[in-house]
């Protein structure tokens, strides 16, 4: 599509029509479809599964949440690593219309009880474990209540609203249900409940809460619908020219929506098969998966693809299955592009751009795009969407200049739950959603990703607001003042800078910090740097200059 624009606004195409599905009725028409097909590969827990089998674990764990009380519309919280309980989890609650809400397998309990309370989760389904985390006992700290309770009795004073806790594994744990246990309460009676709920469902209904880092300092909770993420999981299947044929490589985490809705979504959309190496992304594991199921398409974050050409075991491996996937969360060099391309055999390897507010896709690049346009852009709009780049005062900027990237379309989520503040604040009164970063449109629509308008740090294609590290300091009662800051890393892109000023006669060090952050934020927000100042560098009127602080510790770091 040649473009000559004046100003930086597009539309995506529009032939293919949208889908006006529920995630569970696909999801059946495909099983149905290609029932002997290979669906479901998880290479670390020995699952191999066809689509009749797949769908017919979903609609036992289904009906299982249906015994145990979970109805249509309550919150299901799931707490783990990539695994297949996390996938029938994730299609079983979409076919009773229960809200699927993703907790990052990072958190740990600051974060968990804020966001299990945000959203009034009534169920959990949780790892025992995942790498240094014991999540059960961060469940146990938070609840003592389970000790002495049945499962699905839990009346907890620091979790009112959960109920109950699923725990994937075989052992038994006080006060929760077995994952196995629960599919194991499904009768004919319940499976044909399922059916009727099923059938009663609407497209446009939520389905799924993601957390996004807050700029007010709590995580956010982006309300998205079966016609947003089906849609969005459906439209990259199609960028990567997905069939029944395809095998995709998914060692990106579900939790997040480029695991389960560019992931699972554009798999299941297509007939394809969802093959996930490791429970978290290992280099290694990723190669042995794609050789051994000769995977068709793999995705990544840069800092993935770069681990997985520079593993010692990588020549090898027969990559040569490979055609396609989808690269995201961070600018491609021209040189790790070019790899990608020739040694990984991903000559269709397409760019995507997005946030987790707009499903997460509102700009690819297509296959047959040149090199150039790969590392240099983030493509062009997506179909079904509308781009336009504007300035402070809302305007279109004519093409060449840098404003705000907004984006308004199906893939616009509902909202951010139970907080119509922060709604309002980033989608406008006519539907278009303020992403907060800067681009710049070239004449013929392909965006460039040049900056951010809000305070935010990727460190590794995490997005970390500093406030809502700040919040968290803020609790060590040691600490008077504390400003958190992004400075630059070769290998992450950023890493996180705190300065911290101490109560008066208080003594702190650096020690003490990581100790008191380290099990109850996610390791990736947990400062790299800390400096102990008495002031932070200011305006006339008193407007902290974080660029100061940034520019100093650069100069003393020799960054």
């Amino acid at each position: 599509m040649t473009q000559d624009l004046q100003q930086s606004y597009l539309a995506g195409p529009t032939a293919e029509p949208l889908l006006e599905q529920t995630i569970a009725e696909l999801f059946d028409q495909t099983a149905e479809q290609y029932a002997d097909n290979d669906a479901l590969i998880v290479v670390h827990q020995g699952i191999h599964w066809s689509y009749r089998e797949y769908q017919r674990q979903v609609t036992l764990f289904a009906a299982g949440l249906l015994a145990i009380g979970i109805e249509p519309g309550d919150r299901v919280g799931i707490w783990a690593p990539n695994c297949y309980e996390w996938c029938l989890t994730q299609f079983a609650t979409a076919k009773i219309g229960a809200i699927l809400v993703c907790v990052n397998p990072a958190y740990r309990s600051y974060e968990l009880e804020y966001v299990l309370n945000k959203v009034e989760c009534k169920a959990l389904v949780t790892a025992e474990k995942f790498k240094d985390t014991n999540y059960l006992g961060i469940l146990q700290q938070l609840a003592p209540e389970l000790d002495g309770c049945a499962p699905g009795q839990l009346e907890s004073a620091a979790l009112p609203h959960l109920k109950s806790v699923i725990r994937m594994g075989d052992q038994a744990s006080a006060g929760m249900y077995n994952f196995d246990d629960v599919c194991a309460r499904a009768d004919e009676q319940l499976i044909t409940r399922v059916g009727d709920i099923q059938a009663a469902l609407s497209y446009d209904e939520a389905i799924t809460i993601q957390f996004t880092s807050g700029t007010t300092g709590s995580p956010k909770g982006a309300t998205l619908t079966h016609y947003n993420i089906l849609n969005n999981g459906k439209i990259v299947g199609d960028g990567m020219r997905l069939t029944a044929a395809d095998r995709l490589c998914i060692p990106v985490p579900l939790y997040h929506c480029f695991g389960m809705v560019m992931g699972n979504l554009a798999c299941i959309s297509h007939g394809s098969t969802a093959v996930f190496p490791a429970e978290a992304f290992e280099p290694l594991a990723t190669l042995q998966a794609v050789e051994a199921q000769k995977c068709t398409a793999l995705h990544g974050v840069p800092t993935m693809f770069i681990a997985e050409l520079d593993c010692p075991e990588f020549a090898t491996f027969d990559l040569s299955s490979l055609r396609t996937g989808i690269m995201a969360g961070a600018p491609c060099p021209r040189e790790i592009m070019n790899r990608v391309i020739e040694d990984l055999h991903m000559r269709d390897v397409l760019i995507a751009y997005g946030q987790t507010e707009t499903s997460p896709v509102n700009h690819m690049t297509r296959a047959d795009d040149p090199v150039e346009k790969r590392v240099g852009s983030v493509g062009q709009p997506g179909p079904q969407l509308e781009i336009k780049i504007v300035d402070e005062a809302g305007a279109v900027v004519p093409v060449g200049e840098k404003g705000e990237i907004c984006c308004r379309g199906y893939a616009v989520m509902k909202g951010y739950w139970n907080d119509p503040e922060q709604t309002a604040a980033t989608i406008d009164g006519d539907n278009w959603l303020h992403s907060g970063d800067l681009g710049i449109m070239d004449r013929e629509g392909y965006v460039q990703v040049v900056g951010r308008i809000k305070d935010m740090i990727i460190r590794g294609g995490e997005n970390v607001y500093p406030a809502e590290v700040e919040e968290f300091l803020y609790t060590h009662p040691k600490i008077q003042d504390v400003q958190v800051f992004g400075v630059p890393d070769q290998r992450l892109g950023e890493q996180i800078c705190a300065w911290i000023t101490p109560r008066a006669g208080c003594q702190l060090n650096e020690e003490e910090i990581r100790g008191f952050c380290r099990d109850r934020i996610t390791y990736f927000k947990i400062p790299h740097y800390i400096k102990f100042v008495d002031s932070f560098p200011m305006t006339v009127t008193g407007k902290i200059q974080k660029f100061k602080m940034r520019e100093t510790m650069i100069a003393e770091l020799e960054l």
